[in-house]
């Protein structure tokens, strides 16, 4: 079986991050479906937050949105990888996004705490 390239760039998927219309967040999850686009997606969202903390003017609730949402769409093979990335800054537009996936219960969902 041959590798098939995903379609989209790194802007393309911090652009639909940004934007959140339904057919990117459509689009997102196809994304998410296809293993080798992993990579692809988690440089667009660092991408995305990078740009976030840049702004000029923070939006924390679409930051936390953003973050809900993947948390809550991702599959738990990314969450680990995801979490990680909400973790690499301590900008608020990171803790705005962190503070969303925290919230959407995704990691916890994808690897529940031990009983003990």
């Amino acid at each position: 079986m041959s590798n098939i390239s995903p379609i989209g760039s790194r802007e393309t998927v911090a652009e639909s991050f940004e934007n959140r219309s339904a057919e990117l967040q459509s689009w997102l999850v196809l994304l998410m479906e296809n293993p080798s686009s992993d990579d692809l997606l988690l440089s667009g969202l660092r991408l995305y937050l990078d740009q976030a903390s840049e702004g000029r003017f923070l939006n924390s609730l679409k930051l936390e949105k953003s973050g809900g949402w993947l948390g809550n769409a991702a599959p738990a093979r990314l969450q680990i990888r995801i979490a990680e990335a909400a973790k690499s800054s301590q900008h608020p537009a990171y803790q705005a996004f962190k503070k969303g996936l925290d919230q959407s219960g995704g990691f916890e969902r994808a690897y529940p705490k031990a009983r003990v």
